[in-house]
């Protein structure tokens, strides 16, 4: 399975090419993604845009528990030198501890296991 990241998910909703396939294979997206990805939306689009796409993505949604929060904390505090958002470390703790593969073209990710880097 695959985990979409926020960058992954505005990379599609702009149309992107190397994206356009990405939806055509098993993806999830769990919900602190989501809520981040309206964030951008609403702050660079509009408030109607953000709704549509979380209603379009909203099947696809996972929830976690704390278990996976407290390991975002860690992966955060692991990674402390690379300026990692904690929507982007929760992302990748969800991804690995659902024993997926983390969908993001964010260079901070492109050599760590289990991630598919798409630029």
């Amino acid at each position: 399975m695959q985990f979409l990241d926020t960058y992954a998910l505005v990379e599609i909703a702009k149309g992107s090419k190397n994206y356009e396939k990405i939806v055509d294979y098993p993806f999830a997206i769990c919900e602190l993604t989501l809520a981040e990805f309206y964030s951008v939306i609403l702050r660079d689009r509009s408030e109607s845009e953000a709704e549509f796409w979380v209603k379009k993505y909203l099947p696809f949604v996972q929830s976690s528990d704390l278990a996976t929060l407290l390991e975002a904390v860690k992966f955060k505090h692991k990674h402390k030198n690379q300026n990692l958002s904690f929507f982007d470390a929760f992302g990748y703790a969800h991804a690995i501890r659902n024993g997926g593969s983390f969908v993001t073209g964010d260079k901070a990710f492109e050599k760590m296991p289990q991630v598919n880097y798409i630029k």
